[in-house]
């Protein structure tokens, strides 16, 4: 039988009156004189409704904040979905909604207006986050009460107040900018090589050669990848312009092919490159360079952490994330460039050691698309970044500085 909560309410007789009645909600409707066309239609629209809003009856100005948060966080867990897993929208838009409901959350939301707003960004600006991230959280804000519109929850004129408030501009508040991320020089890259695992090494050489996104190399599976031309396509699913019906394709040339063959030789809905097999050559190498007889100490994989027991049970990943990729080109870059002993004591000037002899994947892409753009123009590079502006383009490939110095040294 099916459950309860997913019953479709039923279209009954209401004896004493002799209408028809379905219940939404907790509440009656009636729906006019009981087996008429007329009250049957009444009763497929009004349960349509009630099933659109997620079995939620309209009730502007009786809903709060906090319901309006959490009906709108229910959308958002099964709407802001690629491939079967959330996205980090889900996770921006529970940050928001702590900050709304901490402030206003048994506040109607017939009172909640601009000034109400304000208060929530400035309560972002003083936590520090950047002039970016404060305004996308202003929009992801409206954007809940531009839903509740859709589920007539939110009188209109709310949504619209909201829409008024500007965002935050560049030098006219006190939110940090967000820094400019550069290409990382070839050196760099060539210096934290022989730290890194095969497959660590080969993911970094395929975003150097094709410009793809740290995203898009943790996710590369042999079946997304056509081989039927000399130049394979790499078709990317879930990227971030999806669902504007935008697609995504990855171009890989013959360098780039003879990188990843190796990593294709496995089951076609299995991802290229493996976190547990770089885990194991790690410990095989440690293996390798181990003082310590064998017979003494743990033994190989045996390493037990009284203080953290769970971490004994952790096992790495079949693929890489996005973030575990970053934190292994960071551990890289600490072994590339350690800390001077005579700084080390000194917490605040190690970590700035630290940042100033880091780099990130995603700098990866600006480098080859500063590359592209010197040799084949700006559109060449908009196409291989898989960009749908060029302006954007503009950002990730910078503009070619020796070569305006030498325009100026002859013209100017």
């Amino acid at each position: 039988m099916p459950k309860l909560s997913q019953a479709v309410p039923k279209y009954r007789k209401h004896r004493s009156s002799g209408q028809a009645v379905v219940t939404l909600g907790g509440r009656d409707f009636y729906l006019g004189p009981h087996g008429s066309k007329t009250s049957i239609q009444e009763y497929d629209r009004r349960v349509a409704e009630y099933l659109a809003g997620g079995r939620q009856v309209p009730m502007p100005g009786s809903v709060t904040i906090c319901d309006l948060c959490l009906r709108f966080l229910n959308h958002a867990e099964t709407y802001y979905v690629k491939d079967g897993v959330q996205t980090t929208e889900v996770g921006a838009f529970r940050r928001v909604i702590h900050t709304v409901c901490s402030f206003y959350g048994d506040e109607l939301v017939v009172d909640f207006g601009p000034l109400a707003l304000k208060a929530c960004r400035l309560q972002w600006i003083q936590s520090g986050v950047t002039r970016e991230t404060v305004n996308k959280n202003q929009g992801r804000l409206v954007r809940i009460f531009k839903w509740g519109v859709a589920q007539e929850i939110v009188p209109q004129e709310i949504w619209k107040s909201l829409t008024a408030v500007e965002t935050l501009h560049k030098g006219r508040c006190a939110a940090p900018d967000m820094r400019d991320v550069p290409p990382v020089e070839i050196e760099r890259v060539e210096a934290i090589l022989e730290f890194l695992s095969p497959v660590v090494r080969a993911m970094i050489s395929m975003q150097l050669l094709t410009g793809m996104r740290p995203g898009e190399v943790c996710k590369m599976r042999p079946r997304d990848i056509d081989r039927s031309e000399d130049v394979w396509e790499y078709r990317v699913g879930g990227h971030k312009t999806e669902h504007h019906g935008r697609a995504r394709i990855v171009y890989i040339g013959p360098e780039a092919q003879a990188v990843v063959t190796p990593y294709l030789l496995r089951a076609s809905d299995s991802h290229c490159f493996s976190a547990a097999e770089s885990r194991e050559w790690h410990r095989e190498q440690a293996a390798a360079n181990r003082v310590t007889p064998t017979s003494c100490g743990n033994a190989r994989g045996r390493k037990r952490d009284s203080r953290s027991p769970s971490k004994n049970q952790r096992h790495p990943r079949e693929f890489f994330t996005t973030a575990s990729y970053g934190q292994a080109i960071g551990r890289a870059c600490k072994r590339a460039w350690p800390v001077p002993d005579e700084i080390k004591h000194d917490e605040v000037v190690s970590k700035a050691w630290e940042d100033s002899h880091r780099w990130a994947p995603n700098q990866l892409r600006h480098t080859r698309g500063t590359e592209v753009r010197k040799r084949f123009g700006l559109e060449a590079a908009q196409v291989i970044l898989g960009h749908s502006k060029a302006d954007v383009t503009q950002i990730y490939a910078e503009r070619d500085r020796d070569k305006a110095i030498e325009v100026s040294r002859q013209i100017g």
